[in-house]
């Protein structure tokens, strides 16, 4: 592990190769799963206040589903989640382009209609997040519907934390992802 600010970083994160390779795998992560998409507590309030202007970039399953359950549930580990079409299957907020999933939030986010962009745990997928009271443990979430964004990643050797640079910046901050970048170059 190495340890930046108050966070843990596994290994992996910054030795194995990544990057996302939609043509290949069509967004499979927005559809399959355990649960929907995980959601931090300071979220649940701007789903509700963004749904209305996300609303229509969504598909009539997804809007059906969330006027049903509401914009986030909580699932059954007991932690908040996005909803999803006919339990376990896609995220409520799944929209289709040419095959492929695309996130509805992040559709009106790129129109200029919303200044969130998605949730941080879909930004920064596949990396997950372990909160500790102290600490946050930052691994890497092996699953074999993203085997093609490993072999991309390693054909253009990009490593699962540069990848992910942009992201990480928005959770932990500019100065954060420096001090990762000082511990690697020390190591």
């Amino acid at each position: 592990m190495i340890e930046v600010g108050s966070t843990l970083v596994h290994e992996d994160v910054v030795t194995e190769h990544f990057v996302c390779n939609l043509n290949k795998c069509k967004g499979a992560c927005c559809l399959e799963g355990d649960s929907g998409a995980p959601l931090e507590a300071g979220e649940l309030d701007i789903l509700r206040a963004i749904y209305p202007k996300v609303k229509p970039y969504m598909t009539a399953k997804g809007i059906a589903t969330v006027e049903a359950e509401g914009t986030h549930v909580t699932d059954f580990e007991g932690d908040y989640t996005t909803p999803c079409v006919d339990t376990n299957k896609e995220c409520a907020y799944v929209t289709w382009e040419n095959g492929i999933t695309k996130c509805a939030i992040e559709k009106a986010w790129e129109a200029g209609d919303i200044s969130w962009r998605k949730p941080i745990s879909c930004h920064l997928y596949p990396i997950r997040i372990t909160n500790y009271p102290e600490f946050d443990v930052l691994h890497y979430d092996r699953w074999n519907i993203c085997s093609p964004a490993c072999g991309f990643g390693s054909e253009l050797k990009v490593r699962v934390h540069e990848f992910l640079k942009e992201p990480l910046i928005r959770k932990y901050g500019a100065e954060w992802y420096q001090e990762l970048e000082e511990r690697l170059a020390d190591a």
